[in-house]
């Protein structure tokens, strides 16, 4: 069952979609939208910038599974894995039109959530990146750990806001980037 909180995500998701400029989306019209009241929607995320927030967390969450998931079976060096990761999230960043339109929204309204207001993003992608490679490869440092999964999470998201090359050729960069940073884990 679809619990409030996510009707109301995907309200806010459908506004974008629609082609509305953030600046533009009114919280009367999400709330409409999903079925519930107003006050619903600001009892729920108590600003339009926090619905902001959480919808680009669901959306960052989504990918983050999918990148765990491609990880599966591509342990032969943290690089091989990262690249897995790195290449599953660039090629299906190309096709999302949620992400397209939150890069193409002129008024920046939900662009600054992948750039200057990235810090909830980029922790939890760091946090899953280190738990994965920790377990995998428990006698890398941790420091070292976290240093390239902070980078390579930083780096991905650079590629996503600006393209530089098909996913397959910037995943294989950022493996041997990875690989070299983390000596011995071969």
């Amino acid at each position: 069952m679809r619990t409030t909180r996510d009707l109301l995500l995907d309200a806010a998701a459908e506004a974008v979609l629609s082609g509305a400029e953030w600046d533009r989306v009114r919280m009367a019209d999400v709330a409409r939208s999903a079925g519930v009241s107003r006050q619903t929607l600001y009892y729920e995320f108590g600003s339009k910038d926090a619905l902001a927030e959480a919808l680009a967390m669901r959306e960052a969450e989504r990918y983050m599974e999918g990148a765990e998931a491609a990880m599966v079976g591509h342990e032969g060096s943290p690089g091989e894995a990262v690249g897995a990761a790195t290449e599953f999230t660039l090629t299906e960043a190309a096709s999302n039109p949620l992400l397209k339109a939150v890069l193409t929204d002129d008024s920046g309204g939900l662009l600054p959530f992948l750039t200057t207001r990235s810090d909830a993003l980029l922790t939890a992608a760091r946090e899953r990146c280190v738990a994965y490679l920790s377990d995998h490869w428990p006698d890398l440092p941790a420091e070292r750990v976290l240093l390239v999964a902070d980078a390579v999470n930083r780096l991905t998201l650079s590629h996503l806001v600006l393209p530089g090359g098909r996913p397959d050729q910037v995943a294989a960069d950022i493996a041997r980037l990875v690989d070299s940073l983390l000596p011995g884990s071969l």
